[in-house]
């Protein structure tokens, strides 16, 4: 398991695509960047530190830095190749529980403030849904696509790259979720879609109505496990991530509070101060007195 600090970017050093027609091992070598490969089709065997991989269709591998690499069968292969340099990319330092991640991950609503932001992702993986497949295809080719356009778009590219690998990160902890099974993980995979759902949504009037039918489920159902995996209603915590929003507004422009209500979906003046004011322990206008003296 890696850990990606995810306000860094990558350096491009070098990407690319190759097809094998014929049997092919791969050499023996110990740089000083991240090498990632993602196979398209045929097999590529590899060996990392005595670790052995058989890499197919859909798998990827992430060689560290400063590790032995190389071969250990010919095969015919078809594979992207990415090397980079990340000063945030690192082995995480302690044992981590896969499962627990995910979970965590899923039902992760905090804002971040202060905190280092972290991604994390396994050495290798696999793709194995077909659409999701298709997917990854197409983000090479565009990757690949920006690279060659060279310099002026290299910028570009990283920060491309580091997209991608973000959501790697995303995917693969989906991907435990789903794979542990049984009801629990239906249920959270549930949750993290709501989550989604109200953060893209927020600004609206959410209704139970729209919700259900969103989320292919009754709202009762959805609402109880909301409730048992984030401690709080499908509205509350949509309330409190109005109100957070509110706050950003309230420190960052001169907006009225009526406007500020309006764009985070409180539209009624006495309903959104009384709302911030559950939340935040303040009046809007008491709050954006304090965060004018600090």
């Amino acid at each position: 398991m890696l850990e990606m600090n995810v306000e860094r970017v990558p350096k491009i050093e070098l990407m690319g695509f190759v097809s094998y027609g014929t049997p092919w091992i791969h050499f023996f070598r110990n740089t000083d960047e991240h090498v990632l490969y993602v196979i398209k089709s045929g097999e590529l065997h590899m060996r990392e530190e005595g670790r052995e991989y058989v890499l197919r269709r859909g798998d990827m591998l992430l060689l560290e830095p400063g590790l032995d690499h190389e071969g250990t069968n010919k095969a015919v292969c078809d594979y992207y190749f990415f090397h980079f340099r990340h000063s945030g990319l690192t082995p995480t330092p302690r044992v981590i529980d896969p499962a627990e991640l995910a979970r965590s991950y899923v039902l992760d609503d905090d804002d971040g403030r202060g905190q280092v932001p972290l991604h994390y992702f396994p050495k290798h993986c696999t793709i194995s849904d077909k659409n999701s497949f298709q997917q990854l295809m197409r983000a090479m080719n565009e990757l690949l696509l920006l690279y060659r356009r060279k310099h002026y778009n290299r910028g570009v590219t990283a920060l491309r790259f580091s997209e991608f690998l973000i959501e790697l990160s995303r995917e693969y902890l989906l991907g435990v979720l789903q794979n542990e099974g049984g009801k629990g993980s239906k249920a959270i995979t549930k949750v993290h879609a709501l989550l989604d759902y109200i953060q893209q949504h927020y600004t609206e009037k959410l209704t139970s109505t729209e919700i259900q039918a969103e989320l292919e489920a009754n709202y009762d159902y959805l609402n109880r496990v909301f409730k048992e995996y984030t401690g709080e209603t499908i509205m509350r915590y949509a309330n409190k991530i109005r109100i957070q929003h509110a706050q950003e507004l309230i420190r960052a422009t001169p907006m009225s509070f009526g406007e500020i209500g309006y764009l985070v979906g409180l539209e009624d003046p006495y309903h959104f101060s009384k709302v911030f004011k559950q939340y935040v322990g303040l009046s809007p206008m008491q709050y954006y007195k304090k965060v004018r003296e600090m």
